[in-house]
This record gives structure tokens, sequence and C-alpha cells, in this order.
């Protein structure tokens, strides 16, 4: 994949078929003609000499499967997800939402 960036317009260039049919995907799951485009937001760090991977969540799309921690909620309340801001009520004695590859925190 190829990367330019200008000011604040950048270009994704395709370098293989398997990158072009993800970067349709991608366009697809963004742009919507009819109402307004979603957005992508970074999710965590990008730091290649630790982990050569950037992630992005996508605005006002549903996610995927919730998975769940051994840890059981203290109290009911809204926990959240520091890197990406999600939130979800949970019951007290409920096992506690992962997000982001870790434990979501209870809000105060």
């Amino acid at each position: 994949m190829e990367i330019k960036i200008a000011k604040n317009l950048v270009e994704l260039k395709p370098n293989s078929p398997q990158e072009t049919a993800g970067m349709e995907t991608l366009w697809r799951l963004l742009v919507d003609c009819v109402r307004e485009n979603r957005k992508m937001v970074p999710v965590g760090e990008y730091v290649p000499s630790k982990e050569n991977l950037a992630r992005f969540y996508i605005e006002d799309m549903p996610g995927g499967k919730t998975e769940w921690s051994e840890e059981k909620a203290a109290g009911d309340g809204a926990y959240y997800c520091a890197t990406c801001n999600k939130y979800m009520n949970v019951k007290k004695g409920a096992d506690v939402p992962k997000c982001c590859g870790r434990d979501m925190e209870a809000m105060d």
C-alpha cells in the first residue's frame, strides 16, 4: 500500500489485488451516498518498533461480538473503554466487558 500525505489530504494507493479488494470494502463501509459518511478514528497507539500495526474504529457502525473478562462488576453502573470511549451498562456481579484488548473501566 502506498500512502501519500499532502497537508490534510491522505491518498492510499493499493499495490496488489488483495489490497484493492480491501480498499473497495473499506470505501463501501465509509461512504454513504444517501446519508452522512462515516469517519475512521485511531485506536490505541502506532509504534512500529513495538508492533507495526495501526488500528482504526469506524464511527456509527456496529461492532463485533462483545468479549467478557473473568472479573465481576462491583456494582451497577457504566463501564468505558479508555482507548475508544465506548461504554456499556453492567449490572452488579456480571462479567466486566473487554474492549480494545483489555477490561473496560468503571465510570465514577
